[in-house]
C-alpha cells in the first residue's frame, strides 16, 4: 500500500488554511485574562482569531454560579465574581462542606491591583506565537516564498490589531464614604451545598462581592468595530495566501497550529489561578473545631453550623439558602435561638471556631415540618 505514488510533491496540503482557524474554545475560555497580559499586543500566530473578532465585547469577567450574602448588611448578589472564586478556590469545596477564610489586602501594597502574571501561561502561549511567527518569517524568506511572507504577516499583525481591540485595563469599585456601617462578612453558597464564611472588610467586600469588576478597554466601540471589520478583511487574505504558500511553508504551518493548537489546549486546562497575580490578596484558612472542611451528611448540619459562627439567621432568610416554609422559618429561628446562647464560637487568641453547640437539628427540622405537629410548643 502506498501514500505517495508520485512521491513527495504529491501531497496535497490545501486544507491547511483550515487549522488556523480551529480551537475556538481554548482560545475563548482564557481570552479575558490574556488581554489583561502586556503580551497580549505581540505580533504572533494565533489559533482560530476569528473567535476574538465579536460584535461586541464583554464589559465584566465571567462568574460562578452560587449565591453570595452579607451575614449582617442585607446584600445579596446571585452570582460569585470571578476574581473572588479565584481566591477562595470554590471549585474544590466538596459538597456539604463548611470552611471560614480570613481575606484582608495586604499592607505592604495597599494599592496594588490584581493583574494577569506576567510570566503566566497565557503570557508563554504569547511568546511561543511569536516565535514561530519569526521562524516561519525567516524560512519564507529562505524559500523566496512570496505568498507565506505575505500569509505570516498577515495572520502575525492580525493577533496585534486583535489586540488593540480587546486589550483591558482592571477597575475594581473603591469605598469612599468611612461611615460606620454593620460587619462586612459575607456567606458563599455553592450550588453542590457547600458553604464558605468570609471575614473581611468592607474594602475588601466591595471590590470581591458587591459591585463586579468593570473592563475598562484601550479603545471605544466605533474603533473596536472598525479594527474587527479589518481583521477579518486580514485573515481572510491570510488563509487565501497560505492556502497558495509552497508545500515545506505549508508543513511549517500545520506543523505551528497544530503545536499551538495543543499548547492552548493544555493552558485551558490549567488552573486559572495560575494566570492570575491576585498576591494583593492575603488570605489565612481559620480552623473548624472538628469541622474543617470535610463533608457533612446533611445540608442542616452544614447550615446550622454556619448560623453558630455567623450568630444570624437573616442571610439564609435572604439568600433564599433555606426554603421559605414555616417550618424551615421556625427552624431557623430556633437555630439562631440556639447559637446565641452559647460562648462565642471564634476565640480570637486561639483562632479556631467551636465547638458547636449541642442541639439535634435534624430533628428538630423534623418536628418542625411535621404538618400534625403545633410547632409554637417545641423549645
Amino acid at each position: 500500500m502506498r501514500f505517495l505514488p508520485q512521491g513527495y510533491s504529491s501531497l496535497q496540503l490545501d486544507i491547511v488554511g483550515f487549522l488556523a482557524i480551529l480551537g475556538e474554545s481554548s482560545v475563548l475560555v482564557q481570552s479575558q485574562v490574556a488581554a489583561l497580559s502586556r503580551f497580549f499586543l505581540l505580533p504572533r500566530l494565533l489559533p482560530a482569531p476569528q473567535a476574538l473578532i465579536r460584535t461586541s465585547r464583554p464589559d465584566r469577567l465571567e462568574t460562578t454560579s452560587g449565591t453570595v450574602v452579607g451575614t449582617h448588611n442585607g446584600n445579596c448578589r446571585k452570582y460569585v465574581s470571578h476574581l473572588a472564586h479565584l481566591l477562595h478556590d470554590g471549585n474544590n469545596l466538596p459538597a456539604y462542606s463548611i470552611r471560614c477564610e480570613r481575606i484582608t489586602k495586604r499592607t505592604d501594597e495597599p494599592t496594588k491591583e490584581p493583574k494577569a502574571r506576567p510570566f503566566g501561561p497565557v503570557s508563554a502561549l504569547s511568546i511561543l506565537g511569536s516565535v514561530m511567527s519569526i521562524a516561519l518569517f525567516t524560512l519564507a524568506i529562505v524559500r523566496d516564498d512570496g505568498f507565506a511572507l505575505v500569509a505570516i504577516l498577515a495572520l502575525s499583525f492580525l493577533s496585534t490589531i486583535i489586540g488593540i481591540g480587546n486589550r483591558w485595563f482592571l477597575k475594581l469599585k473603591k469605598r469612599t464614604q468611612n461611615r460606620k456601617v454593620p460587619p462586612s462578612d459575607v456567606v458563599i453558597y455553592y450550588p453542590n451545598g457547600a458553604l464558605l464564611i468570609v471575614k473581611c472588610t468592607e474594602e475588601v467586600a466591595r471590590e470581591l462581592y458587591w459591585h463586579p469588576e468593570r473592563c475598562d478597554y484601550m479603545v471605544g466601540p466605533l474603533m473596536y468595530r472598525i479594527l474587527s471589520l479589518n481583521g477579518t478583511l486580514i485573515l481572510m487574505l491570510g488563509v487565501i495566501c497560505l492556502g497558495n504558500a509552497t508545500l515545506e511553508l505549508q508543513l511549517g504551518f500545520a506543523a505551528s497550529y497544530i503545536i499551538l493548537n495543543a499548547a492552548y489546549w493544555v493552558a485551558a486546562a490549567l488552573p486559572a489561578r495560575w494566570n492570575w497575580d491576585l498576591s494583593n490578596y492575603k488570605i489565612d484558612r481559620i480552623p473548624i473545631h472538628d469541622d474543617d472542611g470535610r463533608q457533612n451528611d446533611t445540608f442542616t448540619s452544614v447550615l446550622f453550623k454556619a448560623i453558630s459562627i455567623t450568630q444570624t439567621s437573616q442571610w439564609a432568610k435572604i439568600g433564599d439558602i433555606a426554603p421559605k416554609s414555616k417550618g424551615w422559618k421556625d427552624w431557623l429561628r430556633e437555630a439562631e435561638r440556639i447559637a446565641k446562647t452559647g460562648r462565642a464560637l471564634w476565640d480570637e487568641k486561639e483562632n479556631v471556631i467551636g465547638p458547636f453547640p449541642d442541639w439535634d437539628y435534624d430533628g428538630a427540622l423534623t418536628k418542625y415540618l411535621d404538618p400534625d405537629q403545633d410547632s409554637s410548643n417545641f423549645v
